[in-house]
């Protein structure tokens, strides 16, 4: 079966795309560059799309930047030095982004006849982001069946249920490359350590017994 996943670079959606093409999926892959701080994710996307011979786009929406809000992804704040917090999240949210993404996602999928559309939320990020929760889901489910109904698509969120933790696992059993991955929303040489989801990252390997590739030069 053919699909459109979400490939921001990270974690998550990396997995995720190792997970599709284990279980089948002929996969194409669109990668969003919103003006976010860390466009070093955009670059490990890349790499990974073209690692695995997967069709890749990038899509540009660096103009909504200016409409968006002062998030501390688009580089309006400084990036919180700390655990996801209520405090921090607000000042890391992008106001509506998935929601963005996915409605793109759903017409490059009308437009090619492709049944589904996937993305990587998780329920880290539920208690986070209203656009990772299941409600939000399950809500726009049938909203983004209506709206294509030339060419119906599904939305789908395998990973909804899932703590970060338990994404790492799956990959590690898939043997995704890490190290070609990128979460620190400060978009440096190498991760800062310091920011949410640099902290959220390496908790998951912790779990896991085991420590993030990308840190193991350190």
């Amino acid at each position: 079966m053919r699909a459109v996943l979400i490939l921001s670079g990270g974690v998550d959606s990396t997995t995720l795309l190792y997970k599709m093409l284990a279980d089948g999926y002929e996969v194409e892959a669109l990668t969003f560059n919103y003006a976010q701080r860390h466009k070093k994710e955009i670059d490990c996307a890349k790499e990974v799309a073209r690692l695995l011979k997967v069709p890749h786009r990038v899509v540009d929406l660096g103009c909504l930047a200016s409409v968006l809000g002062d998030s501390a992804l688009l580089g309006g704040k400084e990036v919180p030095k700390c655990h996801y917090t209520e405090d921090a999240a607000r000042q890391t949210i992008v106001p509506n982004r998935n929601m963005i993404m996915l409605a793109i996602a759903a017409g490059f999928a009308e437009a090619n006849e492709i049944p589904a559309v996937f993305y990587a939320a998780h329920r880290n990020d539920s208690t986070i982001y209203p656009d990772c929760r299941k409600e939000f889901v399950e809500a726009l489910k049938p909203a983004i069946t209506l709206a294509t109904a030339w060419h119906p698509v599904e939305l789908k969120a395998p990973f909804i249920d899932l703590t970060k933790a338990e994404i790492v696992k799956i990959g590690l059993e898939l043997k995704v490359p890490y190290e070609m991955t990128w979460s620190c929303y400060k978009g440096e040489e190498k991760p800062c350590k310091e920011c949410p989801t640099c902290i959220e990252r390496m908790e998951a390997f912790a779990l896991n017994g085991t420590k993030d590739p990308l840190l193991r030069a350190d």
